[in-house]
């Protein structure tokens, strides 16, 4: 399959930034093997805020890393945009993760040297570039780190951390972005207020995010979910709710 768009054509008015056909990911072999992923065919809108739950070993993780080029799927097809993943050698791949792709980790993995600017722009400068000043000031603006640009990560909060961490990704503009467990580490109220950033980013800016989450309350922000279990996706819910999205995780044990 050339791309995407044959096999996404209608899906969405936006386009596709990001789809698996068919993806299967296998871990060892004979007694030990494990199917984390089992014949995974989705798509993500773009200009969207998609969520991804399952319970524990649901494949869940390995979706996301599989997809943002982190890891290689034993077969099936990973794509961003039109590009498939396989195709690519690690130098194309290591460019495509740079300049296309951002990435928000549960555990914020900043610079602790760096202060807060230096670590938003960190990508941009590992890639000799400037960036773009206005928008680097918008997302800046966005997320509210104007007065903490000059602190370092230990003079942050875990929730100002993370903001700097979603402002990392926001600020090479890139065409997607996923977010593993985001707000993992994080207390109830900073979690929602990173969760408003997100959904800011998309709303306001036209960002695209794929979400790894157990939580039924940050699917909540999210535009849609993808729900698996064993592997596979079994459910997908629009507009959802964080009662809604509660009420469906407790029929995976049925």
């Amino acid at each position: 399959m050339a791309s995407t768009d044959s096999a996404w054509a209608g899906t969405s008015a936006n386009g596709v930034a990001a789809a698996t056909v068919d993806a299967v990911k296998v871990y060892g072999s004979g007694s030990t093997e494990v199917r984390a992923l089992d014949g995974v065919t989705v798509a993500f809108d773009t200009a969207r805020f998609s969520a991804i739950m399952g319970p524990s070993g649901s494949g869940k993780s390995t979706l996301l890393h599989c997809i943002a080029g982190l890891d290689s799927l034993t077969s099936g097809a990973a794509y961003i945009g039109d590009t498939d993943l396989s195709e690519l050698d690690d130098n194309h791949l290591t460019v495509l993760r740079r300049d296309r792709v951002g990435f928000i980790f549960q555990a914020f993995n900043l610079i602790p040297t760096l202060n807060a600017y230096e670590n938003i722009t960190l990508p941009l400068t590992l890639a000799g570039r400037r960036g773009d000043r206005d928008w680097i000031d918008g997302v800046i603006g966005t997320v509210a780190l104007g007065d903490r640009l000059d602190h370092r990560p230990s003079e942050l909060s875990g929730g100002q951390q993370q903001r700097v961490a979603v402002a990392r990704a926001l600020a090479s503009r890139p065409q997607i972005i996923f977010a593993d467990e985001p707000t993992g580490n994080l207390d109830s109220h900073a979690g929602a207020e990173v969760l408003s950033f997100v959904r800011q980013a998309v709303d306001e800016m036209g960002q695209t995010i794929v979400m790894v989450t157990h939580d039924p309350t940050a699917a909540g922000y999210a535009d849609r979910v993808v729900f698996l279990a064993d592997g596979r996706v079994v459910d997908e819910m629009q507009e959802p709710t964080a009662e809604r999205v509660l009420d469906r995780i407790k029929r995976f044990g049925e």
